[in-house]
């Protein structure tokens, strides 16, 4: 069976004027069209020949020998290089773009950007990209607890935290607590395995683990003091806000890297911040 957005390998069965007519070993559908200008030379009927299945800017299935970046049922970066009134259209290796509707995306698209997503059939079945991947991606990863890893992040809710396709293959997620600093929907993130969940999803962090983290931290805080002249307005019974706003780190991270600076001599703390100690 000829089937659309997949790399099949099919027989020629015979040679027009306008190229090679193409079909499986024991036809079900109609011949294909490889146009002449893709038609290997040398080629002779019996021939096979790799090609993937799609429509051409006249709607007709037709056959072609390039391969497009992603496929059927995978997921891959393209680049948004035009728009209607309807939709986007990406680069994906062919001579013809391919649309994804306004329904498929998340978040703000622009062009010229390029963005995680999947191929997938519509209801007229003509091929089309998705931005909403979750049902595409895997809960079966290889990750263990505080493996490293990238990821890109495919969706973020402000109340829970930033989705993320971990390796492009396998859904995770940055809970709201641990994503510190400014995000958006097709940045590519290192990642730290928190916990695999029961449900094979994986839970991820920015930070290092807690002994790693406090020294960045403290890196973070020390340089800030030194930009500020010693002096820094925040302490222990500042905001989490007001802290994630100024050092890009939660308020537990903080006071932990506090703590321990002013143990070690480092700093003072007091009612209106933190300063070197004299």
């Amino acid at each position: 069976m000829i089937n659309l957005g997949e790399l099949q390998v099919l027989k020629i069965k015979r040679f027009t004027s306008v190229g090679a007519f193409l079909n499986e070993e024991k036809p079900e559908d109609e011949d294909v069209l490889l146009p002449k200008s893709q038609v290997p030379k040398g080629a002779k009927v019996g021939d096979e020949i790799e090609v993937f299945i799609y429509r051409d800017s006249k709607d007709r299935i037709i056959a072609t020998t390039k391969k497009p970046k992603v496929t059927i049922g995978e997921l891959g970066h393209l680049t948004v290089v035009s728009s209607s009134k309807i939709g986007y259209f990406l680069d994906w290796g062919l001579e013809k773009d391919l649309f994804m509707p306004f329904s498929e995306t998340v978040g703000h698209v622009e062009k010229g950007k390029t963005y995680l997503v999947g191929v997938y059939l519509d209801k007229s079945r003509r091929l089309a990209a998705t931005m909403k991947i979750k049902d595409m991606l895997s809960t079966e990863s290889p990750y263990k607890e505080n493996d490293k890893t990238k990821g890109t992040i495919y969706s973020i809710n402000r109340d829970i935290g930033a989705f993320v396709a971990v390796d492009d293959k396998y859904d995770g997620l940055i809970p709201k607590k641990e994503l510190l600093g400014v995000y958006e929907v097709g940045d590519i993130v290192e990642v730290r395995v928190n916990k695999v969940l029961d449900d094979g999803k994986l839970d991820l962090s920015l930070r290092e683990r807690g002994y790693i983290q406090m020294d960045k931290d403290i890196e973070v805080i020390l340089e800030k003091l030194r930009s500020n002249g010693g002096r820094l307005g925040l302490n222990d019974k500042s905001s989490p806000e007001k802290v994630r706003n100024e050092l890009q780190m939660s308020k537990s991270g903080f006071k932990r890297a506090i703590g321990r600076m002013y143990k070690e001599g480092i700093i003072d703390i007091t009612e209106k911040g933190i300063k070197f100690r004299d």
